[in-house]
């Protein structure tokens, strides 16, 4: 049975796609730690319309306010 193989997202070099690999698709924790730090730094994003406002800079994060007990 041949190994499957994929190029890394990263250096484009072949890795081996199984559990073997436990870095896989990329071909090693320093290409895996590359990408994860572009994702980090927003070199990467998803398209879609941006939100008018940001619910965590706002303090609004859709949970109700909390109770407080009055003395």
């Amino acid at each position: 049975m041949s190994r499957r193989t994929v190029p890394c997202p990263t250096c484009r070099q072949p890795a081996e796609f199984s559990q073997a690999n436990r870095f896989r698709p990329f071909c090693s924790v320093r290409c895996k730690q590359i990408d994860l730090g572009a994702w980090a730094s927003e070199n990467y994003r998803i398209e879609g319309q941006e939100d008018e406002a940001d619910p965590a800079e706002s303090g609004n994060t859709g949970q109700p306010p909390l109770n407080k007990a009055t003395p």
